[in-house]
């Protein structure tokens, strides 16, 4: 993939241990404030979980918005990988809804808490055409 991955994950580390077994790399955005965001310069896609209340407020993360307000990072932005948790119901992985509709990219697809087996295999492959696939448009 030549291309960025870039994801939060919460000091649960569901998200952070998915990534790990998707084996591509990727940058984390950190949990604390205080910490410098990472800097981007190549075209990513997103995975953000979802940590929203009953009505569905708080779904994006503060730490994922502050990354997104900067205009350059936001330029790059492809698409977005939703997480979650489904006994939520309705709020399951919303904040990958939530950033796909404010950025106006792709939902590629949703996983709950950590993945399966099949979910990294199948996010893996996913992630391999849809670089595959933007970078034919792009010539």
């Amino acid at each position: 993939m030549t291309n960025g991955l870039v994801y939060y994950s919460s000091g649960s580390g569901n998200t952070a241990r998915f990534v790990a077994a998707l084996g591509l790399g990727a940058s984390r955005i950190p949990i604390r404030p205080a910490d410098p965001l990472p800097p981007i310069n190549v075209p990513y896609v997103l995975i953000c979980p979802t940590y929203a209340d009953g009505e569905g407020r708080g779904a994006v993360p503060k730490q994922v918005i502050r990354f997104l307000n900067d205009p350059s990072r936001r330029a790059l932005l492809r698409g977005v990988i939703g997480a979650g948790n489904r006994n939520f119901g309705a709020t399951f992985a919303l904040s990958g809804d939530l950033i796909a509709k404010k950025c106006k990219v792709p939902v590629l697809t949703r996983f709950e808490l950590a993945g399966t087996q099949t979910d990294i295999a199948r996010i893996r492959a996913g992630l391999e055409q849809f670089w595959g696939a933007e970078c034919s448009t792009m010539v």
